[in-house]
C-alpha cells in the first residue's frame, strides 16, 4: 500500500532529506509555498488532492500545521481521516510551540525566518508584497517589528549571511536559534505510522508503517 505526504513547498527540502535518509517508501506531493500568502486556498486544495489520492487507494498525511487556515485544515482532516503536523505554523513544527510562545512573550514584535524564508525572502516577501517596486511601503508592513529571529534548520555561512542581510533591511538585530529538523522528522514518522487507508482497499489494511 502506498502512502503519500501532501506538504507545503516550504518544507520540501528538509522533508525530502528526511524521507531519503530514512528510506521511507512514500510519495511526496508539494503544494506551492506561496499559498501561505492566500491561506484560505490551502484547505480546499489539500482536500482535492487528498481525495484524489485516496480514490487511488493511497493513504494520505498532511505535512502542514494549521498555517493560517483557522481550523479549515482540521475540518479536512476530520472529513478525510488525515493526520497533520502539530502547531499553528511551521515555526511550531521546527522549534516547538513552547519555545515559539516564549519568543513572542519576550518580544511580541519578532519577525521569524526559517531556512526557506531566508533563501526566498526577495521573491516570497519583497516581490509578493510589491516592495521591490514600492520600497516606500516597507514601514506600512514592518514598522512594528523589534527583532528578527532565524530558526536555523541547516545552518550554513551563506544562509547566515543572507539572514543578516534581511535583518539589515529591517535595521534590527538578528537572533539565531539552531533548531534542526528533528522535531519535523519525529512528527512525520508518527504521521506515517498512523496513516489510515480510506477508500478502495480500506477493508484490507487499516494502518501503514514505515
Amino acid at each position: 500500500m502506498t502512502t503519500a505526504i501532501i506538504a507545503c513547498g516550504a518544507l520540501g527540502p528538509p522533508l525530502r532529506e528526511i524521507v531519503d535518509r530514512r528510506e521511507w517508501d512514500v510519495e511526496i506531493h508539494l503544494m506551492p509555498a506561496l499559498l501561505h500568502n492566500r491561506p484560505h486556498l490551502i484547505a480546499p486544495r489539500a482536500e482535492r488532492l487528498a481525495s484524489t489520492l485516496q480514490s487511488r487507494g493511497t493513504a494520505v498525511v498532511l505535512a502542514y500545521a494549521d498555517c493560517g487556515t483557522y481550523g479549515a485544515l482540521d475540518d479536512v482532516c476530520a472529513r478525510l481521516h488525515l493526520g497533520r503536523l502539530r502547531g499553528l505554523h511551521c515555526y511550531d513544527v521546527f522549534a516547538g510551540a513552547q519555545q515559539m510562545q516564549q519568543l513572542f512573550d519576550d518580544e511580541p514584535g519578532t519577525y521569524v525566518l526559517t531556512d526557506f524564508l531566508v533563501q526566498s525572502f526577495r521573491r516570497t516577501v519583497l516581490r509578493e508584497l510589491g516592495l521591490d517596486k514600492h520600497p516606500e511601503l516597507w514601514p506600512d508592513y514592518f514598522a512594528n517589528y523589534r527583532r528578527v529571529v532565524w530558526l536555523a534548520q541547516d545552518h550554513s555561512d551563506e544562509t547566515e549571511r543572507e539572514a543578516m542581510r534581511i535583518a539589515q533591511m529591517f535595521a534590527l538585530p538578528l537572533t539565531i536559534r539552531h533548531v534542526g529538523t528533528g522535531s519535523l522528522e519525529r512528527e512525520l514518522e508518527e504521521l506515517i505510522n498512523n496513516a489510515q487507508l480510506v477508500g478502495p482497499g480500506a477493508d484490507d489494511t487499516e494502518e501503514v508503517s514505515s
